[in-house]
C-alpha cells in the first residue's frame, strides 16, 4: 500500500532540514547520505525516492535555507541604513553554528570555499553573484536617497569589500576554538564594514549588539 502524499512531503522536509543542518556544520564533502538519513530518522534507501544525488539535495537544502532565512526577510524591508547594517551583522553572525537551530544559507556557503565539486562550485558562484547584486541594489538605492556618499564607480567595489570581509571573518572565526577570540574577529569585521557604510561611532555599539541578539 503506497504512502499518502503528505507522508512523502513530510519525509522530504525532514531530509532537507537534516541536510541543511549537517552541511552548515561540516560542509558538503564531510557529510554522507547515510548521516543525513540517520538524522532524519529515515532509511538510507528512502533517499532516492526524493533526490537523485547528494548534489541535488545540497542545492535543494540551500534554496530552502535561503527562503527561510532572516536575510531573505531583511532584503524585502524598505531601503534604509539600519536595514542594510542589520543584513550585514546577520550574515557575519556565527550564532547559529553554536546552537542546534536551523542554519542560514551563509553558513552553508562559507563551508564550501575552494570546493572543486562542479555542482557545489556552481551554486557557490551563483550565491556570490546574488549576494553581490543584492548589496549593490541596496547601496545604489541608499546613494540615490542621499543616505550614502558613494559614487557610482564605488558601488561594486563596496559590495565586493563587504563580501570579502564577511567570508574572511567567518572562515577565520570558524577555525578558532577560543570563543572570545572568535567573537572579537567577527565584531572587528562587522565594525569595519559598518564604518565603511557610514555608520557613526554612537550607532556602532547598538547595531553590533542588535546583530548578535537577533
Amino acid at each position: 500500500m503506497p504512502y499518502p502524499k503528505h507522508h512523502k512531503l513530510q519525509s522530504k522536509d525532514r531530509i532537507l532540514k537534516s541536510a541543511a543542518d549537517l552541511f552548515a556544520r561540516y560542509g558538503f564533502e564531510k557529510v554522507s547520505i547515510g548521516q543525513i538519513m540517520k538524522l532524519a530518522q529515515l532509511t538510507h534507501g528512502a533517499f532516492y525516492a526524493h533526490f537523485e544525488s547528494k548534489e541535488a539535495l545540497f542545492k535543494a537544502s540551500f534554496i530552502e535555507s535561503l527562503k527561510n532565512s532572516r536575510a531573505a526577510r531583511l532584503v524585502k524591508k524598505p531601503f534604509s541604513i539600519s536595514h542594510l547594517t542589520a543584513l550585514v551583522t546577520d550574515y557575519v553572525s556565527l550564532r547559529e553554528q553554536d546552537q542546534k537551530t536551523t542554519s542560514g544559507p551563509e553558513a552553508v556557503v562559507f563551508n564550501e570555499l575552494g570546493n572543486d565539486n562542479a555542482e557545489v562550485k556552481k551554486l557557490f558562484e551563483a550565491s556570490y553573484s546574488n549576494l553581490k547584486k543584492m548589496l549593490e541594489r541596496r547601496i545604489t538605492a541608499l546613494r540615490r536617497l542621499k543616505k550614502l556618499p558613494f559614487d557610482n564607480e564605488q558601488i561594486a567595489d563596496r559590495a565586493r569589500t563587504i563580501i570579502a570581509s564577511l567570508v574572511g571573518a567567518v572562515t577565520l572565526a570558524k577555525s578558532i576554538s577560543q570563543e572570545e577570540e572568535k567573537r572579537h574577529i567577527l565584531n572587528a569585521a562587522q565594525k569595519q564594514i559598518l564604518i565603511m557604510l557610514g555608520v557613526n561611532e554612537q550607532q556602532l555599539g547598538h547595531l553590533l549588539s542588535e546583530g548578535c541578539r537577533a
